[in-house]
Order: structure tokens, then sequence, then C-alpha cells
């Protein structure tokens, strides 16, 4: 099984993740993490380009640097663990990209960029997208006093086009669960694991 976790800066993905992985472990499931992007050598090194904020990157550039970093990942790391049962949660998937470079740099069009994701990811798809819905206010709040990397330093006109990029992607997949993440963080869990839960029965 894949699940992947998408939202904004700030919603606690990585939180929500921890107690997941821990929660799927005590049940005995064996669970692999990686973060996007990320997770093989190759992608880590992508990783220090697209967030290093002194360099200067086209947007279609980052788009297709993003789509390498992931497709590295699903050859090495995610198909092989599938094949083996594992269950694999990822810290963003190919929706971020649709968010990100689509709704928030429209580097291309949506169309174009559906196809780049099919082609990076091998065609693989989440079994299960966690969106932690949080208003923009909130994340700012949140992450105010985080040092920022070149993707947070976009701006507001670009955080409200990826924010509703999700808003969209949740309304159009139907493996979409969006979770209020303004709530505590075990009652987060908690609406997490009741939707798994319903999943893993059948």
């Amino acid at each position: 099984m894949l699940i992947t976790f998408e939202g904004i800066d700030g919603s606690g993905k990585s939180t929500q993740i921890d107690l997941l992985q821990k929660y799927l472990n005590d049940k005995g499931y064996k669970v692999n993490v990686f973060r996007e992007p990320g997770g093989t050598d190759v992608s880590e090194m992508i990783r220090g380009m697209l967030l290093n904020p002194e360099i200067d990157i086209d947007p279609v550039t980052e788009l297709l640097l993003f789509s390498a970093a992931r497709s590295q990942l699903v050859a090495e790391k995610l198909l092989p663990l599938l094949k083996k049962d594992v269950i694999v949660i990822l810290d963003r998937f190919f929706d971020s990209t649709t968010a990100y470079q689509g709704f928030g740099r429209k580097s291309i069009p949506i169309e174009q960029i559906k196809q780049i994701n099919k082609v990076a990811t091998h065609q693989l798809v989440p079994d299960l997208t966690f969106y932690l819905r949080l208003s923009l206010k909130e994340a700012a709040e949140r992450t105010r006093q985080f040092e920022k990397d070149r993707m947070e330093l976009s701006g507001d006109s670009f955080f409200q086009n990826v924010f509703e990029g999700f808003e969209h992607l949740s309304k159009t997949e139907e493996r979409f669960k969006a979770i209020d993440a303004g709530q505590d963080i075990q009652a987060i869990h908690e609406d997490i694991v009741s939707i798994l839960e319903k999943r893993l029965e059948k």
C-alpha cells in the first residue's frame, strides 16, 4: 500500500507521518517512510539544488528536477518495497508537483504536468492520500520562526495558488481524504487512523 501526505508547509505532515508509522509498526506492519524530493542519493542531491535559496531556477527546470528526483525514488525504492507488501508512506508525491509547479508556478499547463507525473512515477498512483487542510494564515503563524528555503520564499500569491491547487485536487481525486489540520495533533491522528482502518479492512 502506498500512502501519501499532502498539504502546505506547516500543516503538520511530518508529525502525523511519525504517529502513523508508529501506529502501523505497533500493529505489526512493515513500514517505510520517505520524503520528497529525497530518499535516494540522486534525489537528495537534487533536493539540495531545489531548496537552495541562493540558486535561481526556471519554473520548467524546477518542474523537471522534482520529477527526476521522483523517478529515481520510485524506481530505486518504492516499486521494490511495494512488491514485498511493505506499506510505504510518502511526505509529498506528484500531487505536490501539480499544486506547486502547476497551480503555483504556472510553469506549464496542468494537463502537460499530469503527463509528466505519469512518466516520473512510472505510473504509480497512491492508494490513499491524506490532505492536511490548513488556512494560509495559520500556516504562516506556525512557520514564522522557521528558516525559509527557496520554495518557502516564493511569496503570498504563490502560496494562495498552491492552496487552491490542493483544494481542487481534494474535490476531483477520490483517493484524497481531507483532514482538518487546525485540530489538535491527537484528533488529526485519530481521523487518519479511522480512514485507514476502513481501507485496511477491505
